[in-house]
């Protein structure tokens, strides 16, 4: 390959061709319906929706630096919902109101759950890959270089197209 990354061996076959894209797709499908529902953050979620199309390209080519970008961007938006907003529960709970009364008032609440489970999904999926590399020497460099890369790009996106 032109990239310099090793070819996936058979355990890493499942992690970056099934794992790592349905994390991805959980995560740009709660952009989508969330999109969807809060029209003002179409154009922060369509490119943020860009990190994930760049992971599952790049862990497909068994790249730790798309593993980073899967570790880095999730741990920080779970650990932002999770901890500070305290979206993820509330979705969680908007989640099961929905399910015992069959009213829904909360959807972009419950795609912040959704989209914490791709997270999840995708965090232990490329640590996983990354860990099952073993012929490149440079794969710790290549996935704090992805990590930093895809967190600059997340931050310049949110001061410009978060709406205000």
């Amino acid at each position: 390959m032109s990239t310099g990354e090793t070819l996936p061996s058979t355990e890493t076959y499942s992690l970056t061709r099934i794992w790592i894209p349905t994390g991805a797709a959980l995560f740009i499908i709660a952009l989508i319906v969330s999109a969807m529902v809060v029209p003002q953050l179409r154009l922060l979620h369509f490119l943020q929706a860009f990190i994930y199309v760049a992971v599952i390209i790049l862990a497909r080519r068994n790249s730790a630096w798309g593993f980073g970008a899967g570790v880095a961007v999730p741990v920080v938006w779970n650990s932002l919902q999770l901890f500070i907003t305290h979206n993820m529960v509330g979705g969680a709970i908007a989640f099961w109101s929905f399910l015992h009364t069959g009213h829904s008032r909360r959807v972009d609440t419950m795609m912040v759950t959704l989209g914490s489970i791709g997270h999840f999904i995708l965090i232990i999926a490329c640590l996983a890959a990354v860990l099952n590399q073993k012929t490149d020497s440079k794969k710790w460099w290549k996935f704090g270089g992805g990590a930093i890369a895809s967190l600059a790009y997340l931050a310049l996106i949110v001061k410009f197209a978060l709406p205000r």
